[in-house]
């Protein structure tokens, strides 16, 4: 009987490296993973890399920073070695990051409609109806009310959790094949952090989108993502289904878990994190 071909990677990671130019101080230090189309959850503590390896995929690391690997690519599509030019095509259209605050990832002089729109005006060949059609029915597919006078408004009028649906909106107006979300919830309220994050679950997979998740919130891991991958000085130490979490054998993942704020800890030490004496701590 004959076996299906196996399917190519969406996201294929082959020890990735990001060092400081200036140093050589390695800040990530040989990653590997793959993803397809699903929701893969990457935590750790501050400083650890997460976001590093995020905006490596995005091709927006600082310019002191340098990447290498033996094998990067987005749906076979090398990402080693672009050109600014070829970045800029492929960000908006086949990747797309979602940040934390919509305060500062807007533009506070521009109403909303149309910075949801400028990517299919950047990335496609619609014309200015079919663009405002597609904004509008964006605008109302992430639960955002009144699109029709909602477009005209300006980010300082709106809240946190509209302000967080209107960079949804905007991230996956052109379908991309990857979205990258870091800490996208971090700034909003229980509720709406909920909310938002089973919005976005949702939408990826109705889009048939890949969801590179970037957060602190473990709980909110285990509930929503397949897999996570567990971050520590730069290395990835752990990986299992996001289910299995709270039954984690590796002790900083298990300090991850265990270290979470809440009734049942009030007035309670957290755990902390036994450092192996000869580590080197990255500031």
């Amino acid at each position: 009987m004959a076996t299906e071909p196996a399917l190519s990677p969406l996201l294929d990671v082959q020890d990735l490296r990001i060092t400081l130019a200036d140093s050589q101080r390695a800040l990530v230090r040989g990653i590997s993973f793959q993803m397809q189309t699903e929701c893969l959850a990457l935590v750790g503590e501050s400083g650890s890399g997460k976001s590093l390896t995020a905006r490596a995929l995005m091709g927006l690391l600082p310019a002191a920073c340098r990447v290498s690997a033996t094998h990067l690519s987005l749906g076979g599509q090398s990402l080693l070695g672009m050109s600014e030019r070829r970045w800029s095509a492929l960000r908006g259209q086949q990747v797309a990051m979602v940040l934390q605050d919509p305060k500062y990832a807007l533009n506070p002089v521009l109403p909303i409609g149309v910075q949801v729109a400028e990517p299919l005006q950047l990335h496609s060949r619609l014309g200015r109806r079919e663009r405002h059609e597609k904004m509008l029915h964006m605008l109302d597919a992430v639960g955002l009310p009144n699109v029709q006078q909602l477009q005209h408004a300006y980010p300082h009028q709106l809240s946190g959790g509209m302000g967080q649906r209107v960079m949804l909106a905007m991230a996956l107006i052109t379908e991309p094949r990857l979205l990258i979300a870091d800490e996208p919830t971090s700034a909003l309220d229980a509720v709406l952090r909920e909310q938002v994050l089973q919005l976005m679950i949702t939408l990826t997979r109705e889009h048939h989108t890949g969801l590179l998740l970037i957060s602190h919130d473990l709980p909110q891991v285990a509930r929503y993502c397949q897999r996570v991958m567990v971050m520590y000085q730069g290395e990835l130490v752990d990986e299992r289904d996001a289910a299995t979490l709270a039954h984690a054998e590796h002790p900083y993942t298990r300090t991850l878990w265990a270290c979470r704020p809440g009734r049942h800890t009030h007035g309670q030490p957290l755990p902390v994190f036994q450092r192996p004496a000869n580590e080197v701590v990255y500031e």
